[in-house]
């Protein structure tokens, strides 16, 4: 009997998929864990998997461009049946309605081998905004991952903005034999009439995931009850620390010793102390977890994307280190697997990276919780009676009242600055 394989859960927020390729042919064997297909959500690009071995059978009307409900089947797979076809990746047929692709101009001899490969890896919102506003994207020099075309680049040129790369055109003069070569013509094209643009105001759409990130942010303010604590970390030991074992914690796990992954151990270990910081309101009741599943604000070109350390409370400075980091990296290619988007319990956001020294983080629902990091910047302290310079971060917890008190609030991020301050405690777990 067949096994149905359908859209996964893609995180709390996501209820759709943007259907984007085929990785494997109808009628081809595949193993199980074996990737079949690939799918856009609001977050990201993710993969989807073979749930079971067998012959794989497209769904109908299954095609780029196509927009899936999470729990939709999208094909089938059949132990038992024998392959029809061999092991190549194909794409389906596109769904009527689907955007074609644009295609890029042939210039024989032209050195376009590098544009061409970003052509092929346009996503299908960036082709359909380059399909709806008639923009050559042959044009356009991306400024995405590895030099991708994003849809905000093609946006930008539809609405008048100059191309980042423009090449010009020649036309070769024939020479009789005998003669001197003449020198190529330029080509040029008519300048183009300027943009409509009465009063300087440009209407420019917002994206999928802007919509999601403001649905998600007016949802967290008008269905929780909000609030935001303060404190200062002093992190002089934690600088000190990094200075004396960064290169023998490098060569021998082969990874940075960064600031983030004191924050998760410390934010971990608080947790588990003050559960309620880690937990969720759902209907009449709280939800309280026994590990912390923690979230890591990444700034992408896409927005906002929060993947999620599953266990972190049980990982090691190397293992959260290195998770951070491939989780980062899959974020910013747009590459995350749909189950590391979701299920996370609390979340870390540091807008300190851009120069921020103070703000009021938004919850991430349904958690309750979420730690703003900040700039750390030299200021002058109180040090046993003495003044003193140190580097201070000024750290925000906002929560949700409803299920989390403000002696409970206070306490934990006084807790995470006591961690921090004195980062021994962090490996004796004191």
């Amino acid at each position: 009997m067949a096994n149905e394989e359908k859209i996964p859960p893609a995180g709390e927020s996501v209820t759709e998929v943007t259907f984007i390729k085929w990785a494997r042919q109808d009628g081809e064997a595949v193993k199980e864990g074996d990737p079949i297909a690939e799918v856009e959500t609001d977050k990201a690009n993710a993969d989807l998997y073979a749930s079971t071995s067998g012959v794989l059978k497209y769904a109908a009307g299954i095609g780029a461009g196509k927009v899936l409900k999470i729990g939709a089947v999208f094909a089938t797979i059949d132990p038992s049946a024998k392959p029809t076809a061999s092991a190549k990746p194909a794409e389906a047929p596109k769904p009527a309605g689907a955007a074609a692709p644009v295609a890029a101009p042939n210039h024989a001899a032209s050195p376009s081998a590098t544009k061409n490969a970003q052509l092929d890896d346009l996503s299908p919102a960036t082709r359909r905004a380059a399909a709806e506003g008639n923009v050559d994207v042959s044009k356009i020099a991306g400024t995405g991952p590895h030099g991708r075309i994003t849809k905000e680049d093609v946006e930008k040129t539809g609405n008048g903005a100059a191309p980042a790369s423009t090449p010009s055109t020649t036309a070769a003069v024939a020479t009789p034999a005998g003669s001197a070569p003449s020198v190529a013509t330029p080509v040029s094209k008519p300048a183009a009439p300027p943009t409509a643009n009465p009063g300087g105001v440009r209407r420019v759409p917002m994206s999928k995931i802007r919509k999601k990130i403001a649905e998600n942010l007016v949802r967290a303010k008008n269905t929780t009850a909000m609030l935001t604590t303060f404190n200062e970390v002093d992190m002089s030991a934690i600088m000190k620390l990094r200075a004396q074992y960064k290169e023998p914690f490098e060569k021998k796990h082969g990874i940075g010793l960064g600031f983030m992954g004191f924050f998760v151990k410390a934010c971990s270990i608080g947790l588990k102390e003050f559960e309620r910081v880690n937990g969720q309101v759902d209907g009449d009741d709280v939800l309280l977890f026994d590990n912390v599943h923690m979230g890591v604000a990444v700034s992408t070109e896409r927005g906002l994307t929060v993947p999620v350390l599953k266990y972190a409370d049980q990982m090691s400075f190397a293992k959260i280190e290195n998770e951070i980091k491939r989780v980062a990296i899959a974020a910013r290619d747009g590459k995350l697997g749909i189950d590391e988007m979701s299920g996370g319990t609390f979340t870390i956001t540091n807008g300190g990276i851009f120069g921020s020294l103070l703000s009021t983080p938004i919850l991430n629902p349904p958690q309750s919780a979420i730690l703003g990091m900040h700039a750390i910047k030299d200021r002058p302290v109180a040090i046993d009676g003495k003044v003193e310079i140190r580097p201070m971060m000024n750290l925000a917890l906002s929560y949700d009242h409803r299920i989390i008190d403000g002696k409970e609030s206070v306490s934990f991020l006084v807790r995470v600055k006591q961690l921090l301050e004195d980062p021994t405690r962090l490996l004796l777990d004191v």
